[in-house]
């Protein structure tokens, strides 16, 4: 159990490292691939390269199968404000399997409003971060299923509208809602395989995706002030 552990840990600190799926064995009895399974994930790995790690991600989802507790994430974001509509904020770190975790550096985001709304443009909208959460996980769960399928990708590219009437926002119409009233994913795919099945990666990459499932799903929000 120790050594699985130990495993699932460098597997999610080194997902993509490529020492780690040559040289890196799965301790014995814990391979969560069946045989017909490995065949083709061992054939993916010679014909088919998107980046994606599949044999150490089944591993992994075999190790939380047996370890449910160490499933459990709280990812965070630090956001302060800087002046008028503008804020700057950080993601550093995260808790997962079971401790506290960091990303490899602190990753940073500026937030702001454009100037038709008598602001300074010094980022992209809040709203805008929505899409490009949902277009980035999408496009990252195309791609791990494209690795799992042996499908290879030669292009990927998401294009996303949100609708907005900001009569909700500005409290003109009561009934009118702050959000999107919809949104609109369109992905060009260039991939070794029928349309059929291209189709099918993006139907599975929605499936899996959890930023699909915050935006499709409702979400309790708790806001705290000074506590």
């Amino acid at each position: 159990m120790l050594e699985r552990w130990n495993y699932l840990e460098e597997v999610f600190r080194h997902p993509y490292d490529a020492k780690l799926r040559s040289d890196r064995q799965i301790p014995a009895g814990d391979s969560p691939i069946r045989p017909s399974a490995r065949r083709m994930t061992m054939a993916s790995d010679v014909q088919v390269d998107n980046g994606v790690n599949v044999a150490a991600l089944l591993s992994a989802r075999e190790a939380l199968t047996n370890a449910p507790e160490a499933a459990n994430f709280k990812w965070r974001a630090m956001c302060e404000w800087k002046n008028g509509t503008h804020s700057h904020s950080t993601v550093e770190s995260f808790f997962g399997l079971g401790e506290e975790q960091k990303h490899r550096k602190t990753f940073s985001f500026d937030a702001d409003h454009p100037e038709v709304f008598a602001s300074e443009d010094n980022g992209a909208t809040p709203v805008e971060m929505v899409l490009v959460g949902l277009a980035s996980c999408l496009t990252a769960g195309v791609a791990a299923v494209a690795q799992n399928r042996g499908i290879q990708l030669r292009s990927v590219k998401a294009t996303l509208e949100g609708g907005m009437n900001i009569q909700g926002i500005l409290g003109i119409d009561k009934d009118v809602r702050n959000g999107f009233d919809g949104i609109k994913v369109d992905f060009k795919i260039d991939a070794d395989a029928s349309e059929d099945d291209i189709k099918a990666l993006v139907a599975q990459s929605q499936k899996r995706s959890a930023v699909f499932d915050i935006v499709t799903n409702p979400t309790n929000v708790f806001v705290n002030v000074n506590s």
